[in-house]
């Protein structure tokens, strides 16, 4: 990971899991203003929003952008939240919104990253993280180096990162 992410997500670890996913799924996902089709079709604006928030011809503000991506992280805090049934780090849940986001809510609560989680093997579980590399059977680069990142956050704890 680059020092410039680690530092910028130390910075906002005082804000909690959803203020360090704020700064991390930028830097995952990049940004683009206008609707584009991501590697699965669909449509997908600023960092990684789909849905009817997602105008077609529409050019978005960076403020526009910063506002969608809170929006739409807060299901996805509520279901690490709710979910994760074991003490985690403020880091670990934020890797796990960072996931949930990018896989969906009904597939984080159904992995198997999850269930090593909740059983108490912290480790195992972010190593599952690594597992989700594919779309449509295919590796994807992006997707690998996203899981890598994601892994690391998820081993940090609050006192070591």
């Amino acid at each position: 990971m680059e020092a410039s992410l680690r530092k910028k997500i130390i910075a906002a670890a005082g804000g909690g899991a959803i203020a360090i996913a704020t700064v991390l799924i930028p830097h995952l996902e990049g940004v683009k203003y206008t609707p584009y089709r991501d590697v699965g079709g669909v449509w997908t604006v600023c960092n990684g929003i789909t849905g009817p928030d997602v105008i077609i011809g529409k050019i978005y503000t960076e403020k526009e952008c910063k506002e969608l991506l809170h929006k739409h992280l807060i299901p996805y805090a509520r279901s690490v939240e709710k979910h994760v049934k074991t003490p985690a780090s403020e880091y670990q849940k934020a890797a796990l919104i960072s996931f949930s986001f990018n896989v969906g809510a009904g597939a984080f609560e159904r992995s198997s990253l999850l269930r090593y989680l909740n059983s108490g093997d912290s480790k195992k579980a972010c190593d599952a993280l690594k597992q989700w590399v594919y779309v449509d059977k295919n590796k994807i680069p992006g997707l690998m180096n996203r899981r890598e990142v994601e892994r690391e956050i998820c081993m940090w704890s609050n006192k070591n990162a």
